[in-house]
């Protein structure tokens, strides 16, 4: 985790300066720089369906191609630029990619990070079980067998130019075509990541039943592409894999939910692409939890009958064993709140018949939400405790601290950077410049009436008598769903505001429902509906296409001219089995260009990791330099990179890393801290052996 704002080097579209130069013997030798009708789609086809979901698929794989290289001027980076440019946990993720392919052969380097002796010295880890890293197992042995291949037919697979980057820097080799491995890595992120815009099309028609709801739902996205989505600015995040196989997952739910029987050939495919989406993503179960209370409070309410609903639990609860057998035993699955709410809610489902009450309906459905919600924190506390887990312990203390004035070092390090704190006061303002918000406010309240309907009609025919039927209700259950996870969704993105990455995209979907008859019929049938469709897109083009033009608009040129200084001197001035310490996303880049054992790294989700980088970070409290020494010296530690930033920069009050240290050692509080101290004179304690305008290695005097 980067637990302050990330940095971009940008200037503007005419301030990059790298010119490069073909090398002798490659394919090409030229110069390269940088700098409607309507129609009804009631009358498309299927394939012409089919057809428009793969165009906006390849437009979107074009649209977050080009930000990217806008944004990093990527082409003309060179391996080491590249490889500074995934930035804190993306490095972490990339260096097992970059271990794969490096490897003498592809079992060799499965072998390698399986037992891995670099990441956390001198512990040695299965980094398969640790860090959700089957998406670089994947493209690792696509990148072999891609090269393989290629080299067998004679195919060149990468161009190589000279790059002249100006200001008195010295030349760099740039490499560009799918045979670099940093090239193929990010484009197939970004195919995956057009293919989910055509699965979005295809979701968005099927749940309003138009095609125009299909349009709708790209649309919002496109307008909204800032808050939807980071895969252009950080391709190798967790999400940037697992998201696109959640899209999938719930265009599956809605299918299953909208057809009366639950075939095995839906369960099947609702369970694998649980499992696609688990499996690179710690954070998945969380938002799978959300999924199954939704799914639960439509089951409640009668909107889902007991067979479909425990089959949809039995694809949820294969799963995820199937994943804990792929991680090796990650015993946080088992211990997860998302797997003690599968077993309290299907235990209440198998025992509903016999545990019917003589009581009002709405005093029925508490009870049962209170028996789910009491039932799984006790068995997910039993469990935590059975196998001694406590690696999301710090998720509670997260939420904990929103709404009383707990701190301790985890929490601070998580809710001090931006992207934890609570949603930005201008995202409901952006989201209403669009139309987007107003759009998915008449879709809920649609539904809400709608549901409140059905749940009044359902209780008279109760009372007098009469059998409910489901097939005479107004709303269907996939919409009542969706409006769930709606709520669900936004509440995680008002606590957490990287979460409205799924907050966003389900409004997109949810927007296409503007578009459907069954909700919307009775303003159809008294306007023109492609007419009133055209008038919301027209009033939503003029915030959207400014929203697009100014993603367009955003020209940069990666370059840390001191890290760079910084990892080559580690390259060159220590020996390979050197040891370091320092601030986690310097830890991520030394492992990722060096290769150099780390004692902590980004990966901030493992209790004993967090207490490794808690003593590691003790070099930026108020303690003395000796006991300091002690701890580094106890770890192994033989190099420590300081940097005075992370002295000194505070997000908001209270979030220095010497104010952060000042909660868990009182003791020391009003005393100059220790980073203070060495960045001016680090004897006798510690040598100084590199030193730039941004970075200091300090030598533990052993």
């Amino acid at each position: 985790m980067d637990v302050h704002p990330r940095h971009r080097q940008r200037g503007s579209a005419t301030s990059r300066g790298r010119t490069r130069t073909p090398h002798p013997g490659t394919e090409s030798s030229q110069h390269r720089t940088t700098g409607a009708s309507y129609l009804s789609p009631e009358h498309i086809s299927l394939g012409s369906t089919l057809l428009i979901a793969a165009f906006v698929g390849v437009l979107h794989w074009s649209y977050v191609s080009t930000l990217f290289e806008n944004d990093r001027h990527f082409s003309h980076l060179s391996t080491l630029e590249r490889e500074m440019a995934f930035r804190t946990e993306m490095g972490l993720y990339y260096s097992y990619f970059k271990s794969i392919i490096e490897a003498p052969s592809y079992l060799s380097g499965l072998q390698l990070i399986m037992n891995d002796n670099v990441t956390e010295y001198p512990s040695v880890i299965n980094t398969l079980k640790r860090f959700n890293l089957y998406p670089e197992v994947i493209l690792a042995s696509l990148f072999r067998i891609y090269t393989a291949t290629m080299s067998v037919v004679g195919i060149e697979t990468k161009l190589c130019w000279t790059v002249n980057r100006g200001n008195d820097l010295s030349p760099v080799e740039s490499c560009e075509g799918l045979g670099d491995p940093a090239y193929f890595y990010v484009t197939l992120i970004f195919i995956l990541n057009g293919a989910m815009m055509s699965l979005f099309y295809i979701y968005g028609t099927y749940l309003s039943g138009s095609r125009l709801g299909g349009f709708i739902t790209v649309l919002c996205f496109f307008y909204n592409h800032g808050e939807s989505t980071r895969v252009m600015w950080t391709p190798p995040l967790r999400e940037s894999f697992s998201y696109p196989f959640l899209v999938l997952q719930m265009f599956l739910l809605t299918y299953i939910l909208r057809t009366p029987t639950l075939g095995r050939r839906s369960q099947f495919l609702l369970c694998v692409s649980n499992v696609f989406f688990m499996l690179p993503w710690q954070f998945a179960q969380f938002v799978l939890l959300t999924q199954i209370a939704s799914l639960y409070v439509i089951y409640v309410i009668g909107y889902i009958d007991s067979e479909k609903f425990l089959n949809i639990l039995y694809s949820h609860m294969v799963s995820l064993g199937l994943c804990f057998i792929l991680m090796f035993g990650n015993s946080m699955l088992l211990t997860s709140y998302y797997a003690s709410s599968l077993i309290v809610i299907c235990v209440i489902a198998k025992s509903r018949d016999f545990l019917k009450l003589e009581m009002k309906a709405i005093l029925y459905w508490v009870l049962q939400g209170l028996i789910w919600i009491l039932g799984t924190v006790a068995l997910k506390a039993l469990t935590s405790t059975i196998l001694g887990v406590r690696d999301d312990a710090h998720i509670f203390n997260i939420l904990k601290s929103k709404f009383t004035s707990y701190k301790d070092f985890d929490t601070l390090m998580y809710t001090c950077a931006p992207e934890f704190d609570f949603m930005e006061n201008e995202t409901p303002w952006r989201y209403l410049k669009t139309l987007l918000l107003p759009v998915v406010i008449l879709v809920f309240l649609a539904i809400c009436v709608s549901t409140l309907k059905d749940i009044i009609t359902s209780s008279t025919q109760k009372n007098s008598g009469e059998q409910d039927n489901r097939g005479d209700r107004a709303t269907s259950g996939e919409l009542v769903y969706h409006a769930l996870q709606l709520l669900a969704f936004a509440a995680l993105a008002v606590l957490i505001m990287r979460l409205k990455l799924f907050l966003t995209p389900h409004m997109c979907v949810m927007a296409s429902l503007l578009c459907s008859r069954q909700l919307f019929g009775w303003i159809f049938s008294r306007l023109n509906r492609p007419l009133f469709i055209l008038i919301i897109v027209i009033l939503m083009c003029i915030q959207g296409i400014s929203n697009i033009q100014t993603q367009l608009n955003i020209k940069g040129e990666f370059s840390n001219i001191a890290q760079e200084e910084l990892l080559e001197w580690i390259k060159f001035s220590t020996k390979p089995n050197a040891v370091f310490a320092g601030a986690m996303p310097t830890m991520a880049s030394v492992k990722l260009s060096t290769g150099r054992p780390i004692v902590n790294h980004p990966h901030y989700e493992d209790a004993g990791l967090r207490a490794r980088t808690k003593m590691v970070y003790s070099m930026y409290s108020r303690k003395p330099a000796k006991e300091v020494k002690k701890r580094l010296v106890d770890m192994g530690v033989q190099y420590f990179i300081l940097e005075d930033a992370w002295c000194t920069r505070r997000t908001k009050t209270g979030c220095t890393m010497s104010e952060i240290w000042d909660i868990e050692d009182p003791s020391n509080v009003g005393k100059t801290p220790l980073c203070s101290i060495l960045a001016k004179e680090s004897l006798p304690h510690f040598f100084t052996v590199f030193e730039n305008n941004v970075y200091k290695v300090l030598k533990v005097n052993t």
